[in-house]
């Protein structure tokens, strides 16, 4: 699952006073009417550009801000940028009058020895990195001489995460004064193409807005261009103060018609997997709730607030049970309950009367939780098809019982013994976050700080919200065998709705023509499988667009992922493991030029006719960076099978083959379109096919002259409560009333007991009812600007064993043997049509020698298939007349 997770930046530049021991008040500045607008104390910013390129997910920030000393002595400029806490610096540079001063990453330890070589010689200033929620400061300041100029450029990359369904670039604006050129400015590039971009600011009315903003997307590209004039900027009309001060955020995302893309660029390929339309998996949760007397007051308050709002939101499916620990450990319930109607009444009961007081015994309160999820799964007193979880919310250290981390850490993973994810939430500061992530992540969960503030209850139910909607569990990704390299994690226990699964590589062949990646997770109701196939030579007729992106942006993004998974895996490592953890990923960080928790920026300024060093470092919540935790995906391949014995397939042709005569007969059915035919019904098996007609888009008035096609399919089986709704866009499948929605797009196996479902990407999708009962849908897809046809669908019934001798339906009653005697074969008006007459069930017909097309193998070309065509909508041949199998709906 991922995290709430942002692509931020706040921006606040400042001029202090001059360098001469004042201290600088970045909250008021001085205004001299003397001064030209946009000028503070002497020093005036006169450009501020920030310009995001966005590949791929994958997001390359500069921040350029250019400054002017109009005075007649040096003063002291600052650049202070506040940047994600997921994103890593990669770059800053200092250029005054055309002079540049570069930063350089280094190897911590070394940039330390560094830096305090420089302060014990007295020439060191401030470069400093704070924490706050989402963001990290990066501040530096410099001495600039009398009419110099100065440049501040800072570039950062990250990864942006998909949270809610969504990217968001969230860029926080706080000039303090007028900028002459004020711009920010987002180039997105989405190979699978952007579905929807948006752009807002909190500081601005609409209507001023939209006279700064513009915003466009089309196909695979998106820009956002904000560039308020000097008049938009001022607070009120007559003022010199600016009103850019808040919020400016974009938000984007990307077609999803295939749950899954890869992408393979120098060698390097990044596979990202975000399915939908899948029924959510019920889940079993236990909530762990610290009940201490430090939680007394506001704390408990916004707790028992975010449990009800949860309560709220619970599925009927689902199952919980609350767990209280202080000094010793109650629960709402001795084991899990069903959420529903009247239980849920209870547990808001039960919440509402939560109170504090006492010690905090985490080690009994995980343990109660913990052995009630293992006895509900072990007594199959929950689904078997559902997973769980446990969340956790203390506001402090352990402090009775078990009170030593590390064995509180050794008996919660010795208890969950990797069955299911911890979830940690840290409430406030005063707690070690370090052991509630150690823990958390060593038991495939994340920690969360939820900082005490009076939204506190909403990020309490937003973390749940990012967990709600578990739509797989046990996804695994994989590859061609022998063919890839420093593969990033590619296994996990959960994917929830709204977020994505990213997973990186190297290719160990470049020169593959074609390159398969496969994604297999549990759903709620069935297994699946996703394949995705990239033929190379498409590929890289697509890298003709990398003049619009960043260098090699997927080795980057591979670099980013595998160092941030690295530094996870080492929290919990020992020994020589450890460090062999923390020297691949310095060895990354160095590489690739990232300012990360083992490395530094070390930037030399000059100051006062001598060199200055400062240092960037990265910090991280609680001593460690907040983690990102992906998701995952899984697919197969289906290969039709070979012979057919019953299809309908264009006009609609009807197929009969009669394996004892090794020939066929066919007919066709001329109804209105809307009109629903019974193709197949069972009583025994349960098992109904029925088909809806199509007409062309410009229908003929002459009902001999139009075509008319299958548009939609309705399959069901009345024994399994199943049903399945294929049209020529997507198939949906419901079983009971439970839905899941899947693409053409997709290439995909669902399986359960008595069941397989195969999409095989825009050909066809075959459904097998255990031995004995398959049926194979090929899909028709035209040129979407033709100016007649509309696609449509082929019905193939492959195999019939186990379908009962009671069986009928246009196609369904040729399911049983029968026989026809063909003779007098003449010559037709047609010379290649012979004419011929035919007694089938005791009627003698006249029939025409003609061909069809079988689909099943090539659906652009087929197969040619003779047969003996019968007239009047198979009069004579079908039981009784075509308008006997006219039904009044698909289901």
């Amino acid at each position: 699952m991922t995290p709430t997770l942002w692509s931020c930046l706040v921006l606040v530049l400042l001029s202090g006073l001059a360098a001469s021991g004042f201290p600088r008040s970045p909250f008021r500045p001085l205004r001299k009417r003397s001064l030209p607008e946009g000028v503070l104390d002497s020093t005036e910013v006169y450009s501020t550009k920030i310009s995001c390129m966005v590949t791929s997910r994958f997001a390359h920030n500069v921040v350029t801000t250019r400054a002017v000393n109009r005075a007649e002595k040096a003063k002291e400029v600052s650049f202070d940028v506040e940047l994600p806490k997921t994103a890593f610096i990669t770059n800053f540079t200092l250029t005054i009058d055309g002079v540049t001063y570069p930063g350089t990453v280094k190897e911590k330890e070394v940039a330390k020895k560094q830096y305090e070589k420089a302060v014990s010689q007295g020439k060191t200033a401030g470069l400093v990195k704070a924490s706050g929620r989402k963001l990290e400061k990066f501040t530096v300041s410099v001495n600039v001489a009398a009419g110099s100029k100065v440049t501040f450029e800072l570039t950062y990359e990250e990864l942006l995460k998909r949270h809610k369904g969504k990217y968001k670039m969230y860029l926080k604006v706080q000039p303090k004064q007028l900028v002459k050129h004020f711009e920010i400015e987002a180039d997105i590039f989405e190979p699978q193409g952007i579905s929807m971009l948006d752009a807002e600011a909190s500081f601005i009315t609409n209507d001023l807005l939209g006279s700064a903003l513009t915003k466009s997307f089309s196909g695979k590209k998106g820009r956002v261009s904000f560039k308020p004039s000097l008049e938009q900027q001022r607070s009120c009309p007559t003022c010199t103060d600016s009103l850019l001060s808040g919020d400016f955020t974009i938000t984007y995302d990307v077609n999803r018609e295939s749950p899954a893309n890869v992408q393979i660029v120098n060698g390097y390929f990044v596979h990202f997997f975000a399915p939908q339309g899948l029924p959510s998996v019920p889940k079993n949760a236990v909530f762990v709730i610290d009940i201490s007397s430090s939680m007394y007051g506001q704390k408990i308050q916004q707790t028992r607030d975010a449990l009800l709002k949860i309560l709220e939101d619970m599925k009927k499916e689902d199952y919980l049970n609350f767990i209280l620990f202080s000094g010793y450990v109650t629960t709402w319930k001795d084991s899990l309950v069903q959420a529903t109607l009247e239980n849920l009444q209870e547990a808001r009961t039960f919440v509402r009367n939560i109170q504090s007081s006492g010690m905090t015994n985490i080690n009994d309160g995980l343990l109660r939780g913990i052995s009630m999820l293992n006895k509900a799964r072990e007594e199959h007193t929950v689904p078997e098809r559902s997973t769980s979880i446990i969340i956790m919310l203390t506001d402090g250290d352990a402090n009775t019982g078990e009170s030593r981390p590390e064995k509180i850490r050794e008996n919660v993973h010795n208890a969950i013994r990797d069955k299911f994810p911890l979830y940690n939430l840290g409430f406030g500061n005063n707690l070690n976050y370090n052991f509630l992530e150690s823990m958390a992540l060593e038991n495939h969960g994340l920690a969360r700080r939820i900082y005490e503030d009076a939204d506190a209850d909403l990020q309490l139910q937003g973390f749940y919200e990012e967990v709600a909607n578990p739509l797989l569990t046990s996804v695994e990704t994989e590859y061609p065998e022998n063919a890839v390299l420093d593969l990033t994690q590619n296994s996990y226990q959960h994917f929830y709705d709204g977020s994505e699964i990213v997973v990186a590589g190297r290719l160990l062949d470049e020169d593959l023509n074609s390159f398969k990646a496969d994604v297999k997770g549990h759903g709620a109701i069935t297994d699946l499988t996703f394949t995705e196939e990239v033929d190379m030579k498409e590929m890289e007729k697509a890298l003709k667009e990398q003049d619009y992106i960043f260098g090699n942006y997927i080795e980057r993004l591979w670099a980013y992922l595998t160092i941030e998974q690295l530094l996870e895996k080492r929290k919990n490592a020992y020994g020589e493991e450890k460090e062999n953890l923390r020297a691949r990923a310095l060895d990354l960080s160095l590489k690739y030029h990232f300012v990360t928790p083992l490395t530094s920026m070390v930037v030399t300024k000059p100051e006062d006719n001598e060199d200055q060093t400062a240092i960037a470092d990265k910090p991280g919540e609680g001593g460690h960076r907040e983690s990102a935790i992906p998701s995952m995906a899984y697919l197969t391949n289906y290969q039709p099978p070979q012979t057919p014995y019953y299809y309908v397939d264009g006009d609609p042709h009807f197929i009969i083959q009669v394996a004892e005569k090794d020939d066929a007969i066919c007919f066709n059915i001329d109804e209105d379109p809307g009109t629903v035919l019974c193709l197949i019904q069972d009583p025994v098996t349960g098992l109904t096919v029925n088909g809806q007609i199509i007409g062309d888009k410009i229908a003929s008035p002459d009902s001999q002259t139009r075509k008319t096609y299958f548009g939609k399919l309705g399959i069901a089986n009345a024994q399994m409560d199943l049903r399945i709704e294929v049209t020529t866009e997507k198939i949906i499948l419901w079983n009971g009333a439970v839905q899941s929605t899947f693409s053409w797009l997709d290439t995909v196996t669902v399986t359960q007991d008595g069941l397989s479902v195969t999409i095989n990407r825009k050909k066809n999708m075959a459904v097998s009812f255990g031995d004995g009962i398959t049926f194979v849908v090929v899909l028709h897809q035209m040129w979407k600007k033709h100016p007649v046809h509309h696609d449509f669908l082929g019905f193939y019934v492959v195999d019939s064993r186990r379908m009962s001798a009671q069986t009928h339906g246009l196609l369904g009653q040729f399911f049983h043997p029968f026989d026809f005697e063909v003779s007098d074969v003449h010559p037709g008006s047609d010379p290649t049509k012979p004419v011929a007459t035919m007694v089938v069930k005791n009627h003698q017909l006249t029939v025409t020698r003609g061909s069809q097309k079988d689909y099943r193998k090539d659906v652009g070309i087929g197969t040619k298939v003779v047969c003996w065509f019968v007239h009047n909508n198979g009069q004579g041949l079908i039981d009784g007349t075509h308008t006997n199998y006219i039904v009044p709906s698909l289901f």
